[in-house]
């Protein structure tokens, strides 16, 4: 039986989230002829706060938590220690334990990649990264100070290159992630791009049915974080724009939480517009509420270097129209290919009102863009089919 390792700082139990990528990975390896065990951190990254062995429950793989001090921000210098302290205990349960065939690590963070590349190259362990995010890419992007960015990230730099030129398996999210992977290695031919995608069945236990929809309103979905990447302002601006031409009937919801929550709720009470803030939900509330609304929105800053995401899986099987800011060439393509929904031009906010505007005032057209949306979401983002790629690599076939 093949023993397999994954390894990542940000796992999440069922009991804490009951869709992810590393779940669903782990559960469909654990249930082939796979012994599959699992390295996490005693600290849980979503709710910033520690877990005990005692608190998880009910999952069907081995796991082993390493203890790292944890942080209180994502971009701080506190966090970059806390997994620098994680990586060095990594290695040292490594060095005790019985030499895996396949080590599987999510990418970030850069730290914990390096240390786990070089004990998979000294000790012949077939070494698999799957690439969730690009560092330092996206700190450059929070701390942009031209020249002297690039100087303080060079080490990080130079360590996610190593990674990426040394591994045996490219996965990433996205091909735009594959293709920033493969500039450095020289012996993957192919990478697989497999999208984050979601457990399209589970998804749709708590989708909203088409007859308990408030037709009354017509709402304009986000979800997720609310942080500096997400331009959710430039959508509070162009309800305000919405609302001076006396479209009094659209609603935009926002579910999510994050830093910039205050400053969004002032800003839309200061434009009086239709905005309601919901804060975190669990997953199948917020299922509920998304395929209740009439089309989703995904407003990114014009800097931001993400491509394909989480939040994109579950717009695309909600069944909506896509509403897209960000200038992402992979995500407008797909959009366009399916005609799933509108580009926007970036940081616009009287485009986007103006596609808003389009889809409420032509429903035949937001109906015919959903149903073309939930096709994407069938034939590209769901795990049930798509995941099985990502298992045979590990398994080596």
């Amino acid at each position: 039986m093949k023993d397999v390792l994954i390894i990542s700082n940000y796992w999440h139990f069922r009991c804490e989230k009951s869709s992810s990528r590393y779940l669903t990975i782990a559960n469909m390896l654990a249930n082939e002829d796979v012994d599959v065990e699992v390295i996490t951190s005693s600290f849980y990254h979503t709710q910033k706060k520690h877990r005990s062995k005692g608190d998880i429950k009910d999952e069907i793989y081995k796991f082993t938590l390493i203890d790292e001090p944890g942080y209180d921000k994502n971009i701080s210098l506190k966090r970059i220690y806390s997994h620098g302290v994680f990586a060095k205990k990594v290695i040292d349960y490594l060095k005790k334990r019985k030499k895996p065939d396949v080590i599987y690590l999510f990418v970030p963070p850069v730290d914990l990649a390096y240390s786990v590349m070089k004990f998979a190259k000294k000790n012949n362990v077939k070494f698999v990264i799957d690439i969730l995010d690009l560092w330092p890419e996206a700190y450059k992007m929070a701390f942009s100070l031209p020249v002297i960015s690039d100087i303080i990230f060079y080490p990080m730099m130079k360590k996610a290159n190593a990674v990426y030129k040394n591994a045996d398996e490219i996965v990433a999210v996205s091909q735009t992630y594959v293709d920033r992977a493969l500039q450095c290695n020289k012996k993957v031919k192919n990478g697989h791009s497999v999208f984050i995608g979601t457990d399209l069945a589970f998804f749709d236990k708590f989708k909203t049915v088409p007859d308990e929809k408030n037709d009354e309103e017509f709402k304009i979905a986000y979800i997720g974080m609310l942080g500096k990447s997400y331009d959710i302002e430039c959508v509070i601006r162009a309800m305000k724009i919405i609302k001076d031409k006396h479209y009094d009937k659209i609603r935009f919801v926002v579910m999510g939480d994050g830093f910039t929550k205050p400053y969004l709720e002032k800003l839309a009470k200061e434009l009086d517009v239709n905005v309601v803030f919901t804060g975190r939900l669990p997953y199948e509330e917020m299922v509920c509420k998304l395929t209740s609304c009439n089309a989703t929105v995904n407003p990114i800053i014009s800097k931001a270097k993400p491509s394909l995401i989480n939040k994109h899986a579950d717009y695309f099987s909600s069944g909506l129209p896509f509403l897209n800011t960000q200038k992402c060439k992979e995500l407008e393509n797909l959009i366009t290919e399916y005609n799933a929904g509108f580009n926007c031009e970036n940081e616009d906010e009287n485009d986007l009102a103006d596609k808003i505007i389009t889809l409420y005032q032509n429903p035949d057209l937001a109906k015919k863009m959903g149903k073309n949306s939930r096709k994407l979401a069938e034939d590209m983002f769901d795990r049930n089919k798509t995941y099985y790629e990502i298992i045979d690599v590990i398994k080596g076939e």
